[in-house]
């Protein structure tokens, strides 16, 4: 309920500071309502949604498998550790923009390099995550599977992914919160669909209204994810610390 009364404030919010602005690089709600339905009339919102949201989920979950794998394994490492330490934080400070132009320059304007470029700018912030949590892991619990001569499945299964849930389920849910947004970034800049291209439009032909109703449509639609999938995975990670 209070998240329900936040949104309504902002709508709110919204609504009152439009009316006294009366400008129309300040749309209204229920005129940016109207212009997403028009959209999703002519069908050209949900083909849209659907061409950002697999890009996101693709670049999301090349991100997650390996920046997970190179943060185990540097936590878990002082040699890959020492090694990777320096490609982290080139990574870190190097402009998401910069990647994606480079990228499309390299490999040309086509959807793996999009995929690809969005997931190594946030490969590096998954990455540092995982490590800290592979550090974190209780020297006691590798020692009592070591004692009881558990086998490298049951050792991950059992042992130091319990330990991982935490941490996978942060950067899952800040990477998620972020990736599509760079998404949007390499869409405008290189690729001829998305939600990112359709709001390149209507900024050219100042349609604020249109803008609005792409940008607000999916971040309505990653709300959901955060709100359906990626809190309640969160708090089941969390769940065995008793911190749920």
């Amino acid at each position: 309920m209070i998240r329900l009364g936040s949104a309504a404030c902002f709508l709110l919010l919204w609504w009152v500071i439009a009316a006294w602005a009366a400008d129309r690089a300040l749309p209204d709600p229920l005129t940016v309502l109207r212009a997403a339905a028009a959209a999703m009339a002519d069908g050209s919102l949900p083909q849209a949604l659907g061409a950002t949201l697999a890009r996101v989920m693709a670049a999301f979950l090349l991100a997650m498998v390996a920046g997970s794998a190179i943060g185990i394994l540097m936590g878990r490492s002082r040699l890959a550790d020492a090694a990777g330490d320096f490609w982290l934080v080139l990574l870190l400070n190097l402009p998401a923009l910069v990647v994606i132009l480079l990228a499309y320059i390299w490999f040309g304007q086509t959807e793996a390099a999009t995929v690809i470029a969005v997931a190594l700018v946030k490969l590096p912030a998954v990455a540092v995550t995982l490590r800290e949590g592979a550090r974190a892991m209780e020297p006691g619990l590798d020692e009592m599977a070591q004692a009881y001569r558990f086998g490298l499945m049951a050792r991950w299964r059992d042992v130091m992914l319990p330990q991982l849930h935490p941490y996978l389920a942060a950067a899952a849910r800040a990477g998620l919160a972020t990736a599509w947004k760079i998404v949007l970034v390499a869409e405008l800049l290189g690729r001829p669909s998305g939600v990112g291209f359709e709001m390149n439009l209507r900024f050219q032909v100042f349609d604020v209204a249109g803008l609005l109703a792409y940008a607000l449509a999916f971040a309505a639609v990653m709300l959901a994810i955060e709100a359906g999938v990626m809190r309640p995975a969160e708090r089941r990670a969390r769940a065995w610390r008793g911190l749920a």
